[in-house]
């Protein structure tokens, strides 16, 4: 049976210096294994262990007082071709379970095959001496894993470690370990690539730094770090801030129009669109087109039923007028194709909800207003509680609402039970009344044509705008005075205006100038 030889008394325990009494053989702090860190010179507080080739231990004598554990089996000693490990008690004086050898103390092979220790192996110093250091000379020293090298000072990787506090060693532990093993940080040249050893060892993932991959181009960049690519789902890949949807901000400026929307300050998405486009009569006189959507939120899907309204109804317009339609006739007809674009959305395939059975309780629905400048014309139309404004560009000159909401408001002033204000104020106020949708009561298309004598500024809006500048004179406050040369920066300006009254619902506006030529005209209108 084999037993250990006992260890002289150290003064300290070399993991965490606690001290040690005569006859321990583990620390009773932290459990160190003194049996496997002999006594040194003292000026050498730690020294190299080296598993000895086979038939060196035989060699030792029981009276050899110059080697401490000279006589007894090391662990890891080699006898017969058969690894002897020491006995160890199952737990400490402090009740810690002993601890293991590491695979690296004894023969064996690496992941790769190649051999760690072995007799007669090339000299490396025992458990990786310092280079120059007299474990070089000794003859018949076993080189052992990168792992094991020397630290600088002399000691071993191991008992370096064991000196900075634990047992416990790191990939960056043992990086420091290599580099300082050689003086420029590099494996030893000439070294036999089968010997087990590594020139360095690998990067920790935990601690090593992967730079973001640039965005090529074209690709959408980060709004926030400015430097990551967005990923398909709509996050950064480097520092996963969740972008901005398309549709929560939008603008688009023509020649002759200009339309921003936006998601708001209290909604989760922008449940708007618009639609702007310029073309050109039989004469060729330009038309300028501008739709805006309101998606109703209580029912499904409102985010498509106001794109696929908007853009059924531009299409029908951008059809009709090149052909010499009256516009008010080609505005009556593009609300009726954009009804029938949004009741298409309710027409759901069989089977689509079976994963939800309550998705679509309702149909697709949107409120919808558009205008049209052509000839010296003005038309409007609308279905829904969404407004056309006439603001002149002499702000001396009266403004106007040129639309009438289908609102449960309206009506109530309509019949005159209310004044404008009284049901206005009421909870009831925004309940509409005619929208395009499946399950609208009657399609009932409102159109306007005007024709103005003077020129200024067509403000096609959502009840995200008008809700803070509800009267014409309100509206014509909050347009910028230089709104017929900057249609875009007046709209951006419109709906910062809305954000700045709180943004409690999606903010759209779209504005045409409106030019007068230089013979002027009287105003009129017809209404259908």
């Amino acid at each position: 049976m084999s037993q250990s030889h006992q260890q002289p008394a150290l003064p300290t325990c070399p993991g965490c210096e606690e001290p040690l009494d005569a006859g321990d053989r583990f620390c009773g702090a932290c459990g160190h294994d003194l049996s496997a860190v002999p006594t040194g010179p003292g000026d050498r507080p730690t020294m190299a262990v080296a598993v000895p080739p086979a038939g060196q231990a035989a060699e030792a004598g029981p009276g050899d007082a110059g080697t401490p554990d000279a006589g007894a089996p090391r662990a890891g000693a080699v006898e017969g071709g058969a690894v002897r490990w020491p006995a160890a008690a199952e737990t400490d004086s402090s009740d810690v379970p002993a601890p293991v050898h590491s695979p690296a103390d004894v023969p064996g092979t690496d992941s790769d095959g190649r051999p760690l220790t072995g007799p007669g192996a090339e000299s490396g110093g025992g458990a990786g001496a310092a280079p120059g250091g007299p474990a070089h000379e000794e003859a018949g020293a076993v080189r052992v894993r990168h792992d094991h090298r020397a630290a600088p000072g002399g000691g071993t990787a191991t008992g370096a470690a064991a000196d900075a506090g634990g047992a416990a060693r790191t990939t960056g532990d043992r990086a420091a370990a290599v580099a300082g093993a050689a003086p420029d940080g590099a494996a030893e040249p000439g070294g036999d690539p089968d010997s087990g050893d590594f020139p360095l060892a690998a990067p920790d993932p935990r601690t090593a730094e992967h730079a973001p991959a640039a965005p090529a181009a074209g690709e959408k960049v980060c709004v926030a770090c400015r430097s990551g690519r967005v990923d398909p789902d709509g996050y950064c890949e480097n520092c996963g801030h969740a972008q901005p949807r398309e549709r929560d901000h939008m603008e688009q400026e023509l020649d002759t129009v200009a339309a921003v929307s936006d998601r708001g300050l209290r909604h989760h998405r922008n449940e708007d669109s618009f639609a702007v486009s310029s073309t050109a009569l039989p004469d060729g006189s330009p038309a300028v087109v501008a739709i805006v959507c309101d998606g109703v939120s209580s029912a499904s899907r409102p985010d498509e039923a106001s794109a696929a309204a908007a853009t059924a109804a531009n299409e029908a317009l951008l059809a009709a007028l090149p052909r010499g339609t009256h516009p008010q006739q080609a505005m009556h007809e593009a609300i009726v194709a954009a009804s029938e674009a949004v009741n298409a959305l309710a027409q759901e395939p069989a089977g689509a909800m079976g994963h939800d059975a309550h998705r679509h309780q309702n149909a697709p629905a949107c409120t919808l207003v558009g205008a049209v400048v052509a000839g010296g014309l003005l038309i409007v139309g609308w279905v829904g509680d969404s407004r056309v404004y006439w603001v002149p560009e002499d702000r001396t000159r009266p403004t106007a609402r040129l639309t009438e909401d289908d609102s449960w408001a309206a009506q109530m002033v309509a019949a005159g039970l209310m004044n404008e204000a009284e049901a206005y104020a009421d909870d009831r106020a925004h309940a509409i009344t005619g929208w395009l949708g499946a399950d609208a009561y009657e399609l009932e298309p409102h159109t306007a044509a005007f024709k103005p004598d003077r020129p200024g500024l067509v403000v096609v809006c959502t009840d995200g705008l008008w809700n803070y500048a509800e009267s014409g004179e309100e509206m014509a406050a909050a347009v910028p005075a230089d709104a017929q040369e900057r249609p875009l920066h007046a709209a951006q300006v419109l709906v910062g205006h809305a954000l700045d009254g709180g943004g409690h619902d999606n903010v759209t506006v779209a504005l045409l100038p409106f030019a007068v030529g230089p013979d002027g005209a009287g105003s009129a209108r017809e209404s259908v």
